[in-house]
């Protein structure tokens, strides 16, 4: 097996990956069967470790697809599966080939964390390893997925379905593919199926997925310069609201927050447990503070110094810097009707802005830069 694997690693590695990879050369081999190229691999840090007392006819893998696609099967006692191995799984009609991803305790872990009961769940169980005249059927059908794509979009187009074909997943013995498509209303495909059927001579299934799934699969470059996390990590996506930018203090400019599927980027929350908890020490910015020189009003805040700007009413282009201790104790003076001097002596560092005259992104004018 590996040896028919690295005769064909050179033209077909990036194919069988189908992951965010970096393309084998002459001067790297590299196999197709390794994780470098799934977003979906995990750690098994339960690698060393013998389970005792494990149970040989409940033994489970983890077995993974295509880049975003894997999924749990029971391995049979004489088979002594590793991570790599190229295996025949049961499919509802015929059988896939899939590359193990994870063995072990871990798996048990995984099937808890993603709330898979093995006593309840139907799961289907590993065949065999694969034999070499099932590598090559299932490489062969990898290299027909970017055809079958062009050749269904065309056959969409014809028919004037108003929807887009975004990927296609052939079954490891080609007699199933997946077409994966988005849509904004709803499709009849049914006359598509049909022509499909005709045009590939498979069982088709149509799946739809969202625009975030989308991105996922088409994959590209994000604003940040970085493949887009969606088709390389991301697995589980979580939902984003404008808070998550509000309470970064991100201006909310639709533009400039929307990733390249139209949605809310993913990253805006990355960091905002980290800035909500840095905020709760901040006090209110709506209060202003008083002084003898004149009341001055917040402006903006610099969350990990612990730092607030303010400027006088009088006076807005220069701006002072106060740390949160500073102005909490400014705060309550005020409250017990005393007045510092003037804030200077409390800023820690001073800054000159400049009114401009044109309008930010969102059409409101910008004030300060």
């Amino acid at each position: 097996m590996d040896e028919y694997i690295d005769k064909y690693t050179p033209t077909l590695n990036i194919n069988t990956s189908r992951g965010c990879c970096m393309p084998a050369s002459a001067e790297t081999k590299q196999k197709v069967n390794q994780l470098r190229c799934c977003k979906l691999s995990s750690f098994n840090w339960l690698e060393d470790y013998k389970n005792p007392i494990e149970e040989e006819e409940n033994l489970f893998v983890e077995v993974r697809f295509k880049n975003d696609h894997k999924d749990f099967y029971k391995q049979p006692p004489e088979l002594l599966l590793s991570v790599g191995d190229v295996v025949a799984v049961e499919a509802v009609s015929g059988h896939d080939i899939g590359i193990v991803s994870l063995t072990g305790d871990a798996v048990r872990l995984q099937m808890k964390r993603k709330r898979v009961d093995p006593e309840k769940s139907d799961i289907k169980k590993v065949y065999r390893y694969a034999r070499t005249a099932d590598v090559e059927n299932w490489l062969k059908a990898i290299e027909l997925e970017d055809k079958t794509i062009f050749r269904s979009r065309e056959i969409a187009m014809n028919i004037g379905l108003e929807m887009k074909i975004n990927d296609v997943e052939y079954q490891g013995d080609r007699t199933k593919a997946v077409f994966y498509y988005t849509a904004n209303e709803r499709v009849d495909f049914r006359e598509l199926i049909k022509k499909l059927a005709e045009n590939f001579h498979i069982r088709i299934e149509m799946r739809q997925i969202g625009v975030r799934q989308e991105a996922a699969k088409l994959g590209g470059i994000g604003s940040c310069g970085r493949e887009l996390c969606c088709s390389s990590w991301i697995s589980n996506f979580k939902s984003v609201s404008t808070n998550s930018a509000r309470v970064q203090q991100i201006s909310l400019n639709p533009q400039k927050l929307a990733g390249q599927c139209g949605k809310l980027k993913c990253c805006l929350n990355y960091e905002v447990d980290d800035y909500a908890d840095a905020l709760k020490e901040f006090p209110d910015n709506r209060i202003p503070l008083k002084a003898k020189k004149g009341i001055a009003f917040y402006k903006k805040s610099d969350v990990f110094k612990q730092i607030m700007w303010y400027a006088y009413k009088d006076d807005p282009n220069n701006l002072l810097a106060i740390h949160i201790d500073q102005v909490k104790h400014i705060m309550q003076m005020n409250k017990q009707n005393k007045f510092p001097a003037d804030l200077e002596k409390f800023a820690v560092e001073k800054e000159q802005a400049s009114l401009v005259d044109n309008n930010n992104d969102d059409g409101q004018p910008t004030g300060y830069i």
